[in-house]
């Protein structure tokens, strides 16, 4: 499946003003718990600066800005999806906390052992490049610093794993076609989820490209799973 930049964010930018909307109906408001649980395992870290890439409408940062004596840049190759993040942190007045950016993970400009912690909520499987955007999210890392990933997975047990293959093959397709101006791209969000290379292989992975000490924490029977991992 192709996945060039270019088309991610088009595709962003056309779902942008119903991403919300769709993601709870989706999740049946399960991701606000999920991303919580981010929240809490960033806190751990004490962290003064965190980097949350693609960052999209900002419910992560927004999140990330409770934690005491910390600033939040969040990127993002969606302007349209950085410009409702960037209303919702007005309307917050977390201007002085959050800081959005148009940002390429796989090209960050940021310089190395830079954030204590790194953050990526239903991202990485939108990645052009996997492993460089995995890569430049380490090197941007200060020594001992920690990435946290929330994303997508396919549940392993049999029972649950049919139950989510019709959801996301016939549910989600229909809810995108009633609801969104580009049903299409719910078609993507469900291939790509469906073929991510999740638990243990993107363990795998994350160890491959420089990270250590990886764990998993599965949600939903396996169907969203955060990944923790140090530099």
């Amino acid at each position: 499946m192709l996945k060039s930049k270019t088309k991610i964010q088009k595709m962003f930018d056309t779902i942008s003003n119903e991403y919300d909307m769709l993601n709870n109906i989706i999740t049946f408001g399960q991701h606000k718990k999920w991303k919580s649980k981010v929240h809490k395992l960033a806190e751990s870290q004490n962290p003064k600066l965190i980097l949350d890439v693609a960052t999209g409408t900002a419910d992560i940062a927004i999140l990330l800005s409770q934690i005491k004596n910390c600033k939040i840049i969040g990127i993002d190759i969606s302007k349209k999806m950085l410009s409702f993040g960037q209303k919702k942190i007005e309307q917050l007045y977390l201007n002085d906390k959050i800081k959005l950016e148009t940002g390429d993970v796989e090209s960050l400009k940021y310089s190395d052992n830079y954030f204590n912690v790194v953050t990526i909520g239903y991202g990485v499987r939108n990645f052009e490049n996997l492993e460089l955007g995995l890569m430049e999210s380490n090197r941007v890392l200060k020594k001992n610093g920690t990435i946290i990933i929330l994303e997508t997975s396919v549940p392993q047990n049999r029972f649950f794993k049919k139950i989510y293959n019709i959801f996301s093959s016939t549910i989600i397709p229909l809810i995108g076609k009633i609801f969104s101006k580009n049903p299409s791209a719910y078609k993507y969000l469900n291939k790509s989820a469906s073929i991510f290379p999740s638990g243990k292989m993107f363990e795998k992975i994350l160890l491959k490209v420089g990270f250590r000490q990886t764990q998993s924490i599965e949600l939903l029977f396996g169907a969203s799973t955060i990944y923790i991992a140090k530099k």
